[in-house]
């Protein structure tokens, strides 16, 4: 009898020992796996050279005025997973989530009538769109809605924007000319992981109180400074479409000195910089399809002008004359 006790419990010492061995192999697999899924290194943005390039400098028919469109940082929490520039018509057509300022009715369904007659969150009245992946804290799990809804492996808690900046620029050569209304735009390249190639990697990052030094990693910020974003969007309009197939053709960047390609015409630049509070060592990823694994290469943003022609008039106005603008 005394054996068969002695037996049982080594059986049961056994089941018990591998069932924690199974359990501690899992919980490493798992923390392995979370690290894995982030693509891309992260870097101290004190080791970041300073950038040696400067802005050319403005020649004497230069549109060296700037206009900040003041639309907010999404306190109406508007998210959605639509994409309307690159996959309209489709819902959870960018398989992660988006964050907007400006028209509050974008989404994948939105058509040109419907966003000029929406409500939006720009102070002036700007109805355009204007959206980007959400950043998230993936040590913490998403509560909200559209803090699970995207899946694709875009998990964890959206972080929200400090700040949002929508601001234009105009040309360091010349003039610039209207935007017609209802342009579709886009910066950055949403597959530049799997793609390996980099000309359409728009995005940089960087860190608050360290101007001048900016990356395509993942930035490590000191204490009291926040993560920045800055996505420039191209500004060489072909003069003839609101939109191409391939969502680029029709809107170029211009070179480093500021020249337009050959057949295009010079418009409003739009920049989009965003920050977050995030303290040291918290991990953050940024939403993105599966197979880009969250690389920060991927950033990119949208954008669809909505302006009324007055609108766009004095914004053109503003840069040509050299003045700085809010609206």
């Amino acid at each position: 009898m005394g054996n068969e006790h002695r037996l049982l419990a080594l059986l049961v010492c056994l089941v018990l020992g591998t069932g924690l061995a199974a359990a501690v192999l899992g919980a490493s697999r798992a923390a392995d796996s979370r690290r894995a899924a982030v693509a891309g290194s992260s870097v101290d943005i004190r080791r970041v050279p300073p950038d040696p390039r400067t802005p050319p400098p403005a020649g004497s028919g230069a549109s060296a005025g700037s206009v900040r469109v003041e639309c907010g940082r999404n306190e109406e929490g508007h998210w959605n997973e639509d994409n309307l520039v690159v996959s309209p018509g489709l819902r959870a057509g960018a398989h992660h989530t988006h964050a907007y300022v400006g028209n509050l009715s974008t989404d994948a369904m939105s058509t040109d009538a419907s966003l000029a007659a929406a409500a939006t969150s720009c102070a002036g009245g700007d109805r355009s769109a204007y959206y980007w992946p959400v950043l998230r804290r993936v040590d913490r799990p998403g509560g909200g809605a559209h803090e699970h809804t995207a899946g694709n492996g875009n998990t964890g808690e959206i972080l929200p924007e400090a700040s949002v900046e929508v601001e234009f620029r105009g040309s360091p050569v010349s003039k610039v000319v209207p935007m017609p209304r209802f342009l579709r735009a886009m910066t950055g390249d949403a597959v530049a992981y799997t793609a390996g190639a980099g000309a359409d990697v728009r995005a940089r990052w960087g860190c608050t109180g360290f101007p001048g030094r900016a990356t395509t990693d993942y930035p490590r910020c000191p204490a009291g400074s926040l993560i920045t974003r800055t996505l420039v969007f191209p500004s060489c309009w072909n003069g003839l479409d609101t939109q191409a197939r391939d969502h680029r053709s029709h809107l170029l960047f211009p070179s480093p000195q500021g020249v337009c390609p050959q057949g295009t015409f010079p418009v409003p630049e739009l920049r989009i910089s965003l920050s977050y509070a995030v303290a040291p060592g918290v991990p953050v990823a940024l939403d993105s399809f599966p197979e880009q694994r969250h690389s920060p290469r991927t950033d990119h943003a949208m954008f669809v002008d909505v302006m009324t022609d007055g609108q766009m008039d004095a914004l053109v106005a503003c840069l040509n004359e050299g003045r700085a603008c809010r609206t």
